[in-house]
């Protein structure tokens, strides 16, 4: 076993661009330490973030004053003592020196549920005043896991499970089977990272998880407010903001599987202005995986002005850029052998992108309510470039020497806003939320087929090594350009009839319009899909830490253009070449769940049963020729349990469980229409890749004997699931363990991860088409895999 740490010699002009970066950053850092006020102030012990809303009282007891929204607070000269305390954080006493400015530095209680979450409505709220199932990944946990793929994080997630197609690339179950239909949304600061309408799945390869504070997933449909695409539930990431105090991270960490990767970030703030950059490259090159290759570069900006402390300007920029081979799946031959040699050498996914947003906020000054009203104004940008030579593109007949792919790019550029006002009302404690949002993203899309060899193994039945021959961009399977303008308008109504009962009632009306001109059969028209989706909520405070909810929602997902403009493989029987007549998937979501405090805080539960009907799903079907026909009808269930536990019996030990119990069935669905076909529906059958089963539970330890020392030990269990849909042949499942340690010295810190570690053979995804001929392919997991690296972390006074 090897290691090989980032050569900066061979690196590519990448990561330059990064080392002076970081050099400009560090000189602003010492000039900020030099500007330090005597303010008191109140920021994160771990991601030095400011804290706004922290509240220190005077020794009395009677008197106090709040933190802004720079964590700042004016300090009196005439007390020796604070008493500081903010939802989800430890209460901590200061003793506070004459003359001198007070810096206090609070520590999260990760076990806490009583947290704060942004994104059940556009702003800060408690997570036990949220009537929906949300959970919140902290800034600890993160930290901790040391992720170099961001499933690794998304995992811990209480009925959530990201499937690792390796190399970043994935899919997504929650509250669906494992699946790349658009019903997710995946979130950067609250704003879509793609359009809707534009394929999403892969969106998250866009993502700079180096610079992710927080994570806050949403299960279930929240298209009131988000709109289409939220119906699996949303994933909004939270970057870092500006630090507190001057910071300084530096790493790098690899495996003997090839991966290596540097990664820098800096924070600062100086009076009303503040900044924080940061990002990586990574490359991986001859790891276990055949022709798996891949380069990531991704770079981040975040800068904050205070014009006042009720009025903020916050602009965002993300850069990044993916290069990779796409392995994709090995027959069963293959698998079982451990012998993991791509049947390609010659597909490949490219994204480039770019994505700023600026946004407005005010705080009005509180009425007689004594609550103050807030506004948000967010512009953003959007470019993204992707193209690709995609290995599930490839259609292949059981026993032929030939086959052919495709060659796709989708580049589209988006320009839109994001606006929200929240009036408190003088009556019931309650209060108004409206917004609206514009979203305008000229797309433009083509794909064109290959020709292949296909050398097959002695059986005939599944194929050893893919050879592309040639190129044909006269055979064209796609050529489209699209506007898409997207618009919606939505309100929420909160308000409290009984001291311990809130209420919230909301609407939204979504318009998802494209015009379009279609190289392919000469046309040009437009389309729109709209829809108003409502949702009711309520949560109950039982006292002493505990409480209930239970909400009704609906989502609706139209389909995306990719799907729209496709040629199909045979025309229908009315001649129709492409897929016009889609209609949009719609949902309905029941659900109720609690919250419960036990043991004097040492124990937190938090739970959810659901059931989601769902109409005109998106399905795939596959076809002989390993093609997928697209049909957008049929009904679906989706019912399960979902439930997250944490127990903390001392600060030694910490422990985590989070899992659901599931089923994902067609309610009705016919495959065939033709009296010939042995099967002609699939009614009450369970739907394909949908596992019943999934946990992720960590045990972590922090001996007192061993200052700053840490380890844990992780299992993710997944059980099996049909890999068709007539429910014929199934995969096992899946159980592996992750150990991870890390030791911190001076600001040093240490740390490895050892991923599955039992060197157990599985697969994240298995699947077989309908056809008695078709064989298993299998997206095969990774071995053994060593992870180091070394971090130093500076942070100034």
């Amino acid at each position: 076993m090897s290691f090989h740490f980032p050569d900066l010699n061979n690196y590519s002009l990448k990561t330059y661009k990064l080392l002076i970066a970081f050099g400009l950053w560090v000189g602003v850092a010492c000039w900020v330490t030099a500007q330090s006020t005597k303010q008191g102030l109140v920021f994160d012990a771990l991601t030095k973030e400011p804290l706004p809303g922290v509240t220190l009282m005077w020794p009395d007891g009677k008197s106090g004053v709040v933190t802004d929204a720079s964590g700042r607070f004016l300090l009196p000269a005439n007390f020796t003592k604070l008493v500081v305390s903010a939802v989800g954080y430890r209460r901590q006493e200061v003793a506070v020196t004459a003359g001198q400015s007070v810096r206090i530095a609070l520590e999260p209680a990760v076990e806490d549920l009583q947290t704060v979450v942004v994104t059940g409505n556009r702003e800060a709220a408690l997570r036990t005043e949220t009537p929906m199932a949300i959970s919140k990944l902290s800034p600890k946990l993160i930290d901790e896991t040391k992720p170099t793929s961001i499933y690794e994080v998304i995992n811990k997630t209480p009925g959530v499970l990201m499937v690792n197609l390796n190399n970043e690339q994935h899919m997504m179950a929650i509250r669906q089977p494992m699946t790349t239909n658009a019903y997710f949304l995946y979130l950067e600061d609250g704003v879509p990272i793609r359009p809707m309408g534009v394929f999403n799945h892969n969106a998250l390869l866009e993502m700079n998880q180096f610079t992710v504070s927080s994570i806050e997933v949403v299960k279930g449909p929240v298209s009131s407010l988000y709109g289409p695409e939220a119906v699996g539930g949303a994933v909004n990431f939270i970057t870092q903001r500006p630090t507190a105090v001057p910071t300084v991270r530096v790493g790098i960490q690899a495996d003997q599987w090839g991966y290596q990767r540097l990664q820098v970030g800096a924070g600062a703030r100086q009076g009303k202005f503040g900044i924080y950059l940061g990002g990586f490259v990574s490359r991986q090159r001859n790891s276990w995986l055949a022709s798996s290759d891949y380069d990531k570069a991704s770079y981040f900006a975040r800068l904050e002005y205070a014009f006042t402390p009720s009025t903020r300007l916050t602009g965002t920029f993300s850069y990044n850029d993916y290069d990779s081979q796409t392995s994709g799946s090995v027959d069963s031959t293959a698998f079982f052998a451990r012998q993991y040699a791509s049947t390609t050498d010659f597909t490949y996914r490219k994204t480039r992108s770019v994505r700023s947003r600026l946004t407005l906020e005010h705080t009005w000054k509180a009425g007689s309510s004594g609550v103050s009203a807030q506004s948000f104004l967010t512009a953003f940008v959007r470019n993204n470039s992707i193209g690709q030579n995609p290995t599930y593109s490839i259609r292949w007949v059981s026993g032929a020497s030939t086959a052919t792919g495709q060659i796709n790019s989708n580049d589209f550029r988006s320009y839109g806003f994001i606006a929200q006002h929240t009036q408190p009302l003088n009556f019931l404690n309650s209060k108004l939320i409206v917004g609206a949002t514009l979203d305008l993203s000229p797309n433009t899309y083509y794909a064109y087929q290959t020709d292949l060899a296909a050398e097959l193994r002695p059986d005939k039945k599944s194929v050893l090594k893919y050879t592309q021959l040639r190129e044909r961009p006269d055979i064209q399977l796609a050529n489209y350009q699209a506007d898409i303008h997207n618009t919606a308008a939505y309100l929420q109504y909160d308000l409290e009839p009984l001291r311990k009962l809130h209420l919230s009632a909301g609407l939204r009306y979504d318009r998802m319009a494209f015009d379009y001109t279609n190289a392919l059969d000469n046309s040009s028209g437009g389309k729109a899909y709209s829809q108003a989706t409502p949702k009711l909520g309520a949560t109950y405070d039982l006292g002493n830490g505990k409480g209930l909810y239970a909400s009704y929602s609906q989502g609706f997902s139209p389909p995306a253009l990719t799907s729209v403009f496709l040629k199909r493989t045979t025309p229908t029987a009315s001649g129709d070449l492409f897929y016009y007549n889609l209609q949009p998937a719609q949902f309905n979501n029941v659900e109720i769940g609690g919250w419960a405090s036990l043991l004097n805080n040492k124990v937190y539960v938090d739970g959810a049963l659901y059931q989601m009907n769902g109409t005109n799903e998106l399905l795939n079907i596959r076809q002989p020729d390993n093609s997928f026909d697209y049909q957008s009808a049929g009904r679906t269930r989706h019912r399960g349990v979902e439930l997250g536990v944490t127990y903390r019996p001392s600060k030694q030990v910490f422990f985590r469980f989070g899992g659901t119990h599931a089923v994902h069935q067609f309610v009705e669905f016919t495959l065939s229409q033709r009296q010939t076909d042995a099967v002609q529906n699939v009614n009450g059958k369970d739907m394909p890749s949908a596992p019943r089963t999934l946990w992720n539970t960590e045990v972590s330890y922090y001996p007192t004997w061993l200052k700053n020392f840490r380890t844990s030990v992780e299992w993710q269990h997944v059980s099996g699931w049909y890999q068709n849909q007539i429910n014929t042949v199934s995969y096992g499942g899946y159980d592996f363990a992750n150990v991870r340690v890390g030791y911190q010295w001076k600001g040093i810190e240490l740390f490895s991860n050892v991923l599955n570690v039992t060197n157990a053979l599985f697969a994240t995804n298995a699947t077989r088409g309908n056809n008695a001929t078709d064989r298993t392919t299998y997206t095969p997991a990774a071995p053994r895999t060593f992870v180091v690296g070394i971090q130093y972390s500076f942070s100034g006074k």
